[in-house]
Order: C-alpha cells, then sequence, then structure tokens
C-alpha cells in the first residue's frame, strides 16, 4: 500500500520508523531485532536508507594511489523484500543521487517495482565525507528534483531508452524531504522552500521532515509550506537524543537547534540512563504534542538502535 493511502485510511495518528542497512559484511539479523522491538506498535510502513560508499585513496607503489571503498551500507532493496516477506509490512527504500548513474538508478526502480514496491524516498544523499561538496556520478542525477522527474517518468511509462517508450509504468508513491530548519546548503529560508515547492509540483506526493527537537520549527515549516501552495502530507521525523556527546554531534551532522531545556536537562543529569531517559521523555513530550496537532504519521529514526523508540512508542502509541 502507498503511504498516501495508509494516511488516507487512516483514523488516527500512524506510527513509522526508519532503519539503517548493516556495514557490509554485517548480517540483517540486527534490523530483524529492532524490528521485533517495534512491531507490537504496528508501524505502518518502514523506511530503509541507502548510504552511498565512502572512499580514501590509498598509495600502493610508486607514488601511485589507489581508490579504496572503506564503509558501505548495500542491502537497501534485499532488505526492502526481507522485511516484507518477514512482518508483511510496506517499505519505503531510499533513493538517492549519489554513486548512480541515470542507467542503474532505472535498473534500481525497475528491481523495486518486480517486488512490488510502491513507495521510494528520493533524495539527493550526502557528499563522500573527504569531498566535502555533493558531486554526482558521471550522468547521474546532481539534485534530487531531477532524480524525482525520472521516477515520475518511469511512471508514465517512459525509459531512458526511446525505443521503450510507452512500457509498462511502475506505480511509485514518492516521498521527499523537508527542512523545518533550512538544508544547510540553501543560502536562505526562501530558496529552500522554493526548491521543496518545485519538488511537489513535479510530483511528491508527501513529505518527511529532517529529525528536530523544537515542536515550534515544525508548526512554523508547515505554515509556511502551507502558504506557499503544499498542500501534501507533511509527516514530522525524531530521533530521541541517547547520549551526552550527542549535544555535539546532532547539531553538527544534521544541522538543527537544541532547545535550552532540553540541553540544561541533559547537562544536569547524573548518569548516561539519566542522560537517555530524558531523551526518551522529551521525545515523548514532542510526540503527544504533535498528534494532538494532527499530524498524519509520527516518523522516528532508529539509527539501528531501538531501545529508546521502543520507549516512547509504547508510552504513545501503546495504549
Amino acid at each position: 500500500m502507498k503511504v498516501t493511502e495508509h494516511i488516507k485510511r487512516a483514523e488516527k495518528t500512524l506510527f513509522s520508523i526508519e532503519v539503517l542497512p548493516p556495514l557490509k559484511g554485517q548480517t540483517i539479523h540486527s534490523i530483524y531485532e529492532t524490528m521485533d522491538k517495534l512491531m507490537p506498535y504496528d508501524p505502518a510502513f518502514v523506511d530503509v536508507t541507502y548510504h552511498r560508499q565512502e572512499v580514501v585513496y590509498r598509495e600502493v607503489e610508486k607514488g601511485l594511489m589507489k581508490r579504496h571503498a572503506v564503509r558501505k551500507r548495500p542491502g537497501t532493496v534485499g532488505i526492502c523484500a526481507s522485511l516484507m516477506n518477514k512482518y508483511n509490512i510496506d517499505t519505503v527504500p531510499h533513493i538517492i543521487c549519489g554513486g548512480f548513474s541515470k542507467d542503474e538508478t532505472e535498473d534500481a526502480l525497475i528491481d523495486l517495482n518486480f517486488l512490488g514496491i510502491e513507495n521510494v524516498l528520493v533524495l539527493r544523499g550526502d557528499p563522500i565525507k573527504s569531498e566535502g561538496i555533493f558531486k554526482p556520478e558521471p550522468d547521474g542525477h546532481a539534485y534530487a528534483s531531477d532524480l524525482l522527474q525520472q521516477v515520475v517518468q518511469m511512471n508514465e511509462g517512459e525509459y531512458l531508452d526511446e525505443e521503450l517508450r510507452n512500457s509498462s509504468k511502475t506505480n511509485f508513491c514518492i516521498g521527499v524531504a523537508g527542512y523545518p530548519e533550512k538544508h544547510f546548503e540553501a543560502p536562505n529560508f526562501k530558496s529552500d522552500m522554493k526548491f521543496l515547492k518545485k519538488k511537489v509540483d513535479l510530483g511528491a506526493e508527501y513529505i518527511v521532515t529532517q529529525l528536530f527537537y523544537d515542536n515550534k520549527m515544525y508548526f512554523d515549516f508547515v505554515k509556511k509550506c502551507r502558504a506557499a501552495g503544499i498542500e501534501v502530507p507533511i509527516i514530522p521525523g525524531l530521533k530521541p537524543i541517547t547520549s551526552r556527546k550527542q549535544l555535539n554531534i546532532v547539531p553538527h551532522f544534521f544541522h538543527v537547534n537544541l532547545p535550552e531545556a532540553l540541553v540544561d536537562g541533559i547537562e544536569d543529569a547524573k548518569t548516561d540512563e539519566q542522560v537517555r531517559q530524558k531523551g526518551v521523555k522529551w521525545c515523548i513530550q514532542q510526540s503527544e504534542e504533535l498528534i494532538d496537532a494532527g499530524v498524519p504519521v509520527m516518523h522516528y529514526y532508529t539509527m539501528g538502535k531501538a531501545k529508546s523508540i521502543q520507549e516512547v512508542a509504547e508510552a504513545v502509541f501503546g495504549k
């Protein structure tokens, strides 16, 4: 079932989660452990992220350098198929620009269509850490809007090879990302909103937000979207703080602000477990306020760890 169909049929706020593929060489059982803990709260769908490989250049001989992949999380398509089979749940694979040519993207979308997957979340993806700025693959997409357009064209039966035009149509429900505190590369919020509106106009059917810790940022973001003519569902994404070091890591990597009350509470905590509990409590309060405001879905980023999300889900959806 499509994400938008889940939302239309729902009589209350839905619960959904996002999981990370394991690093290359590891097994899928860590995802099963996460799913087993969260399935009792009836997630409507599960997102499966895709992370492009990280590379370094190592000297091999006589000053020659060889490109070497050091970190990769393969398996998004296979994981989606496994979760659908094991848990009978709808999956939302992330499709990114980075690391893919247009032909490779088309092949990936064909595979997903063969599996009966009806949803995709279209993203540009992060730059390779060693490069600093995003660089598309040769004959790849530089922007999420271009990637989205390719998915829309396949939904219309248009493939890259002109001889395949008017072939069988795919049927993907397309989601995109939104940033309540502005994408860090956008020069200002107005510019960021313009490009989000473009993606919706091209065919995006729902928006999932970057994580945030101040609900006012989400409510303001929704108002600005509606004022810009964006009428699709806007799903808030949350992740509880689970450790003291995340006070520095989360703002750095996700480019979000942490409210003073949250930071003060965590800094005052005496033990690691107290820190985690304060993060969980804050996330529960956020969730309850958002649900009271009528959000369509509560989406939680598990980051491969289920314990804190399980406690939030029990408090919010276990009633």
